[in-house]
């Protein structure tokens, strides 16, 4: 079975609590649950992690190589300033599908700049929860299984 790891970067532990005008009314237990159903049914094993510690999700990228096939990352604020997190992405040799809630490009200034998309296959951004599911079709699509 085809294995995918969802990464979830700082504050979205806070989803459902936090500028529900931009990110919306669901939890990150909600969308980890809609993304399990959907996994489920598309016959892929999901995996998901959430911290707000960019070392934590380094390790968790590391230790991924090798086990998972595909990696769907929603970076967070870590998407402008960390070059650790490209770094590790790069050197794990995974996919990896970049997703976030809002429409970054439609935000302030500082946000418009990720420095994780060199490293992705592919962006989806500005769906909110949705943008989950379309990354999770697309890595079907990598994997062969959509």
């Amino acid at each position: 079975m085809a294995r995918v790891l969802v990464l979830h970067g700082p504050n979205l532990n806070l989803l459902g609590d936090r500028e529900e005008e931009i990110y919306g009314r669901a939890t990150l237990a909600d969308i980890n649950r809609e993304l399990a159903r959907q996994g489920e049914a598309a016959g892929v094993d999901l995996e998901f992690y959430q911290s707000n510690h960019e070392g934590d999700l380094i390790d968790r990228i590391h230790a991924a190589k090798g086990r998972v096939d595909v990696i769907i990352i929603n970076p967070g604020a870590f998407t402008h300033y960390s070059f650790a997190l490209q770094d590790a992405l790069r050197a794990v040799r995974l996919p990896v599908i970049e997703v976030h809630l809002s429409n970054i490009y439609a935000r302030e200034p500082w946000r418009r700049q990720s420095l994780i998309a060199p490293v992705a296959r592919g962006q989806i951004a500005g769906f909110g929860p949705f943008s989950y599911t379309l990354a999770l079709q697309a890595a079907c699509r990598l994997l062969g299984q959509g």
